[in-house]
This record gives C-alpha cells, sequence and structure tokens, in this order.
C-alpha cells in the first residue's frame, strides 16, 4: 500500500515512502482523517543522519505486522525535523516535560487537534532491556483513548497549557495555543 510521502521533497519522508506504514505528511489532511475516524495521531519525527531513526524504522515501520497496528490504531503522520523545527520544536517540548528527557526519533500521540497526550523517542519492536516494545506501547495508548478518551484529552489539555506556561517558546515557534488557534481557524 503507498502512503502519502511519495511525492514529499525531503530527503528523510522519501526514505518511509516505501514503508507499509500509512505516513501521512504533517498537514491538514492527516488531522482531518484522526477527526474523522476518531483516532489519535500518531507523529513520529526524525533526521535523515539519525541512527536509532533508522533502527526503528528498520525494526517497526518496515514490518508488516506493525505496521497494520499502527494503521488500524492511529493516524501516522511523519516529520523530517530538519524540514520541520518548528514542529520539532513544539513536541520536543512535549516530550521532555512527559519524559525529563528528550532525543529522535521522537515518538509523540496526541489528539486530532494536535495536542500531545503521551511521547517517548525510541521504542524497540519487541521488549528489551527493560523497555516495552513498541506494540505493547501502542495497544495501551490506543486502549486508553477508546476507553478513557475524555481523560487522555483532560491530560492533553493540561500538558499543552503547562507547556505554553512554563517553557518560554522561540519567537521563530508558534506555541501550542498558537497552533490550536490556527488549527481552530482552519476547521471553523
Amino acid at each position: 500500500m503507498p502512503n502519502r510521502l511519495g511525492d514529499q521533497t525531503s530527503p528523510y519522508l522519501l526514505q518511509h515512502a516505501d514503508n507499509p506504514v500509512d505516513w501521512y505528511p504533517w498537514g491538514e489532511e492527516a488531522f482531518a482523517e484522526a477527526r474523522d475516524s476518531n483516532r489519535p495521531v500518531l507523529l513520529s519525527v526524525g533526521y535523515s543522519a539519525c541512527h536509532w531513526c533508522h533502527v526503528m524504522a528498520h525494526e517497526s515501520f518496515k514490518d508488516p505486522e506493525t505496521a497494520a497496528l499502527m494503521n488500524e490504531m492511529f493516524v501516522n503522520v511523519k516529520v523530517d525535523r530538519e524540514e520541520r523545527p518548528d514542529v520539532d520544536a513544539i513536541y520536543m517540548n512535549a516530550v521532555q516535560s512527559l519524559t525529563g528527557r528528550g532525543g529522535w526519533p521522537m515518538t509523540v500521540w496526541m489528539t486530532p487537534d494536535a495536542k500531545p497526550f503521551y511521547a517517548g523517542t525510541y521504542f524497540p519492536n519487541d521488549d528489551r532491556h527493560g523497555m516495552a516494545s513498541f506494540k505493547r506501547v501502542m495497544a495501551a495508548v490506543s486502549d486508553a483513548w477508546n476507553h478513557r478518551q475524555d481523560q487522555v484529552t483532560e491530560q492533553a489539555d493540561q500538558l499543552a497549557a503547562s507547556i505554553d506556561r512554563h517553557i518560554p517558546p522561540a519567537e521563530d515557534f508558534p506555541t501550542i495555543a498558537a497552533i490550536q488557534r490556527g488549527y481552530d481557524a482552519i476547521v471553523h
């Protein structure tokens, strides 16, 4: 199944154009699909020279079983941090707020209105070295969304407000509140 990355200009995104994951580039089409299907967005941010980005791509994104789970449970968005440093900066703040550290690949689950609620960096495809597998994490995130969506949305709202309050945004990068205003303007 071809994904939507084949016509992108980023070499990093083009490296993922043949993945069985139904990747979307960052944009309204992905968020509209998330709203219409009531699925969370799985955002994966990386870059071409990132070793662990390539490891996760090989282990998970090229694996048909893992890709099928991703496609069923989430709307999947791939971002090149070198092409979209604005998106990278915003969601790296969320990863650091949630985990106390950051890095790439950056993996963020968010509501259909782009508010993060769970995040991490590299997840192995199988349980190893005390780390939960990507499949297990995806199942837990999907379960939370499907059975406790109100709590997940409330957590996302609180995280977005906390990030906007406690992390001064760089002048070149929009805040989550600014993204929300732009999102609201597009939708309404």
